[in-house]
């Protein structure tokens, strides 16, 4: 497939920026190295450099794995290649794990055959004194090269590109920069903690960039979605430096479907041109209407649809009656008090079905907090309605624990053995190594093996207790410890045959009528991407065997967002009370309570996360006129393409 640099006459009136929109993002990535592959090889037919602009981050990962595959299975040869990276922490060594140098060499430049004086990334660990005058030298050799042929770029959180904040101007160049508060918590679990990651950044400028003579912006993910939209469909504006790039006269955005979700095509494409009317995008337009007007479904006249961009829906159906009645009945019968269906009752518009009861549940939890945190009151209905419920944590989550909590665990462990005269000997020496191991760590240094283990060891306990608060016996809860996460980094190896395996042989020990799972689709880089990724490739080994027939699996989402009203298949409503025990269960897990290592931009904790994102459901369904609940949990049915 060729990227396609204008754009699209339909969309000028909403899009500054030409779009080429994937499904996936592993798919888009491969597009755009053909794209660059493409460009080396036309250079060296011109007996040229190939100057490249890379960027860093969890954007470019799957771009540089396609490269570097390409080297080895196609003979793509790097031998002409000059390139230039956009950023790098500072003050940072190269070899830090978290330096932009070491990354570059990890996913890329270590495994092709690009000479090690055509690789330029800005200079961490150059005196403050030396900085002004190296970013004027990097800045002339870019010029000196003839620019860079082909830009590859990733957007931040706060629209920034490099490391050019929110403010950066036009004419900026090479520079040492503040680093952005949002910026800091987005790198936090890079760097063990917000406090670790330095406060500036040597990046280059928003003019250096648009010296460039092609661009391509890459961006994965819903949590991309509402920045892209203002990069792309917004005013150039300092303020989303992402912006400037619409002033480029050959730049390109390629995302996949899950950050293209605000764009106005996507988001109401009724707006922008005919549509094909099915269920999912009537109900989404109806939910977009009742939320623009600020009435309920049934209240909705054919003057509203037809003042609202919506006159080719009403026509089609003919009445906003007939739309109305139909759209509220879909989402009514979404609602269930039921997650497992409800037996001798008439299942034909329940989400789930009335038989076989009780059914055999598995809930995976990709870390040890995630089913309580994400589906808590769900969890707790399961029990109490007395389905044969298990849980499988896939990761130890132990990268998410303080080093103080590791040391009050060790405290407690030599203080027991010492009062009750058991011989203390071999756990103070135990508390000594994990002491010393801990305070002679540097910021951002993996820990020791006895380190990561107490953190398991701390996660593993809080997950029991949660679940002996919830009802799940002992035997029912698995903790799996998938090998691709026991890193001690938290960038994990890829999914392996030993990851699958494991969930394969729990589901054939269970075969389950229902599995829950964390369905985080377009998370670009986390555990839960990588832990759904793994119960997929889980599932297509199974098949064929004969639960799989008469088994529904559903997808929850994390703390942060929710399913669209379009998406729901289930909603579990919540009373007062069931929203207080599902809070008591997220308790149960004390380290990462009041301050989690890793809370990204959001201050609140995970619990009121959850229970603001909960409520906000809620809140919606009665507003579309449905009954009143305090809190409703969401869910999309998933039907594996090989169980079809």
């Amino acid at each position: 497939m060729e990227l396609n640099y204008t754009i699209d006459e339909n969309l000028e009136r909403y899009e500054n920026l030409p779009l080429s929109i994937f499904k996936q993002a592993d798919e888009a990535s491969r597009v755009v190295a053909e794209e660059i592959a493409g460009l080396i090889k036309a250079r060296e037919k011109e007996k040229k450099h190939c100057v490249l602009g890379f960027p860093t981050g969890s954007t470019p990962v799957a771009l540089y794995k396609e490269l570097v595959r390409m080297h080895k299975e196609d003979g793509l040869s790097f031998n002409n290649v000059i390139t230039f990276n956009t950023d790098e922490y500072y003050p940072i060594h190269s070899g830090n794990l978290q330096s932009y140098a070491r990354f570059m060499r990890e996913y890329l430049f270590d495994h092709v055959d690009i000479k090690e004086e055509n690789i330029n990334i800005p200079d961490g660990m150059l005196p403050m004194e030396e900085v002004g005058n190296y970013c004027k030298y990097y800045e002339d050799k870019i010029k000196e090269l003839g620019g860079i042929d082909l830009q590859i770029l990733g957007i931040g959180g706060t629209g920034h590109i490099g490391f050019n904040e929110p403010g950066s101007y036009r004419g900026s160049v090479t520079r040492l920069i503040t680093l952005d508060t949002l910026t800091r918590a987005g790198a936090a679990s890079d760097f063990f903690g917000a406090e670790n990651v330095p406060a500036k950044a040597i990046t280059v400028g928003i003019s250096t960039i648009l010296s460039a003579k092609k661009i391509i912006l890459m961006a994965w993910g819903e949590g991309k979605a509402k920045v892209l939209k203002e990069a792309v469909e917004g005013e150039v504006s300092e303020m989303i430096p992402a912006s400037f790039i619409q002033e480029h006269p050959q730049a390109l955005v390629v995302i996949d479907e899950a950050a293209a979700a605000e764009l106005t095509r996507i988001k109401t494409p009724w707006l922008v041109g005919e549509c094909t009317w099915d269920e999912k995008l009537i109900r989404k337009a109806v939910v977009w209407l009742c939320k623009k007007i600020d009435k309920p479904i049934l209240k909705l006249t054919n003057r509203d649809y037809n003042d609202n961009g919506l006159s080719e829906l009403a026509a089609e159906y003919g009445t906003a009656y007939q739309i109305n009645i139909k759209v509220f009945n879909d989402l009514q019968h979404t609602i269930t008090g039921w997650p497992a269906g409800k037996p001798n009752a008439d299942d034909s518009d329940r989400p789930e079905r009335a038989k076989p009861f009780p059914k055999k549940t598995i809930i995976f939890s990709p870390h040890p907090d995630d089913d309580v945190i994400s589906m808590g009151g769900t969890f707790i209905r399961l029990v109490d309605n007395g389905n044969d419920v298990h849980v499988a944590y896939q990761t130890s989550g132990n990268i998410a624990v303080f080093d103080e909590d590791v040391l009050r665990f060790a405290d407690f462990a030599v203080d027991y053995h010492d009062s009750f005269q058991m011989g203390g000997m071999e756990f103070k020496e135990l508390y000594n190594r994990v002491q010393d191991s801990i305070n002679n760590k540097v910021a951002g240094d993996v820990d020791s093996e006895e380190v990561k283990q107490m953190k398991a060891l701390i996660r593993m306990g809080e997950a029991k207790a949660a679940c002996r608060y919830v009802g799940v016996p002992d035997e029912n809860v698995h903790f799996l410890n998938l090998p691709f996460y026991e890193t001690g980094t938290v960038k994990k190896k890829p999914v392996g045959d030993d990851d699958v395996d494991i969930i394969v042989k729990l589901l054939r020990e269970v075969k389950p009528h229902q599995i829950f799972a964390a369905g985080d689709l377009s998370d670009p880089h986390g555990t839960h991407r990588v832990c759904l990724e793994a119960i997929f490739m889980a599932l297509d080994v199974v098949k064929d065997d004969k639960w799989t027939k008469d088994c529904y699996i559903w997808l929850y989402r994390g703390a942060w967002q929710e399913w669209g009203l379009s998406e729901v298949e289930m909603a579990i409503p919540l009373s007062p009370d069931e929203v207080t025990r599902k809070r008591k269960a997220i308790f149960k897990h004390q380290s990462q309570k009041d301050s989690a290592l890793f809370p990204g931009s959001d201050a609140r904790e995970f619990w009121q996360r959850a229970e603001d994102r909960n409520h906000a459901t809620a809140v919606l369904y009665d507003k579309l006129g449905m009954a009143e609940y305090q809190a409703f949990e969401a869910f999309v049915r998933w039907i594996p393409e090989s169980w079809k």
